[in-house]
């Protein structure tokens, strides 16, 4: 869907201080791994992640990082903003025990996309489900896992919450159990899981953020080195063969200028 629907907040729930999700009663038909444009008057429009997809009702969850992000957390109840979506691709469920890998705000759409696995095809025993936070007030969505009943593996940076360290310590434990590996979380670490199911010869599936204006494939702005894929329109998922691909991924991304930053 191209054109801007105008949704009322149906309710808000905080899940941190400066992170909230936001719920909308509406049939938006979304898979797990697409995004929204979110329109608000005088700021324009962002993309952002689904966290859920009822059929009935969808989420997005924010954290206020930025001028548009911390305008979010103004917002009220029944209040109206503008939605455009679902954008992009998604992530594809595939073999007998998978394995979800969040960090920070990727924990939306794994949490999305565990659900959508219980639901469809999968016993919770065979999905691992990973997730990552600097520290233990930062966890998103770990109620909500354990109420599908799925494997949860916690780690912090700060040990205070879970195992001390990186997810993919705690996916190197669980590796040879599963046969397919998903991914969202700040491209270094998404970088490190990608190396890791590689050289045990796993497949993957990551979503790859790149700045974005329209959402629609026409500006260009997300477009990725060397391939030109526009990751709204050829992403954000990519698996692991389009990866490899994808000269910049771990190493640069580019600004809304096109300047490139390194990583």
């Amino acid at each position: 869907m191209t054109e801007v629907i105008m949704l009322k907040v149906a309710k808000i729930k905080e899940e941190y201080p400066g992170t909230k999700s936001f719920f909308f009663n509406h049939k938006l038909n979304s898979q797990p791994g697409q995004f929204v444009m979110i329109w608000l008057p005088g700021l324009g429009e962002k993309p952002m992640s689904i966290a859920a997809d009822s059929g009935e009702e969808f989420q997005i969850t924010i954290s206020g990082v930025g001028p548009f992000s911390k305008a979010m957390q103004d917002i009220k109840e029944q209040d109206t903003i503008g939605i455009r979506g679902p954008l992009g691709t998604h992530f594809n469920l595939k073999g007998e025990k998978i394995a979800l890998v969040a960090g920070g705000y990727g924990a939306g759409p794994m949490a999305f996309l565990a659900e959508k696995a219980v639901w469809e095809k999968y016993k919770p025993a065979n999905i691992h489900y990973i997730i990552g936070a600097r520290t233990k007030e930062l966890l998103l969505f770990e109620q909500r896992m354990k109420t599908i009943g799925v494997n949860i593996h916690i780690t912090t940076d700060d040990g205070s919450q879970g195992k001390e360290g990186r997810v993919t310590d705690a996916l190197k434990e669980i590796i040879e159990e599963v046969d397919m590996i998903y991914c969202v979380g700040p491209e270094m670490m998404e970088r490190a899981v990608f190396d890791l199911a590689i050289e045990h010869n796993k497949q993957c599936e990551i979503s790859l953020e790149r700045y974005m204006k329209c959402g629609i494939g026409i500006c260009g702005s997300c477009c990725v080195d060397p391939t030109g894929w526009r990751m709204c329109i050829e992403g954000p998922v990519l698996d692991q063969d389009q990866i490899k691909k994808v000269a910049e991924f771990g190493k640069y991304n580019r600004d809304a200028t096109g300047k490139k930053n390194n990583f």
